[in-house]
């Protein structure tokens, strides 16, 4: 039994000590202030878990909108594939005269790696394993 029962258990304790000192002709109205009293305590927990419920809603709905969304346009795509391969023929040579095929391969090692996070975050499904539906 938690406060708010014990609040309302000495709420009825008092209903039926003023019904023995006033008799049955107040039953009704001491029936109708106790039930009021109920209502009051049902409609503050109706609003409060509403509240609640709402406040969850939100907080759900702000996450999903700060979510990074799956983009597909293919001017995105396109335009992120040549700036990757502009970039890739001063890395390539950077690497590569730094230090050799090592330094090449380092290099072709970022640029996959780039481009392999940028398909991870505008197809969020894409390294999913394939599922049967059969």
């Amino acid at each position: 039994m938690d406060a708010r029962d014990a609040d309302l258990k000495k709420e009825l304790d008092a209903t039926l000590r003023a019904r023995r000192e006033l008799g049955e002709d107040y039953d009704s109205a001491l029936v109708e202030s106790f039930l009021e009293k109920v209502d009051q305590r049902i409609d503050g927990a109706v609003e409060r878990r509403v509240r609640r419920q709402f406040a969850e809603q939100q907080m759900v709905s702000a996450r999903d909108s700060r979510a990074p969304r799956a983009t597909d346009s293919w001017g995105e795509r396109f335009g992120f594939g040549v700036v990757s391969l502009v970039l890739a023929v001063p890395l390539s040579a950077i690497g590569g005269g730094v230090a050799d095929l090592p330094g090449l391969l380092v290099a072709w090692a970022g640029i996959v790696g780039v481009n392999v996070a940028q398909a991870a975050r505008t197809n969020p499904g894409l390294f999913r394993g394939r599922r049967d539906d059969d």
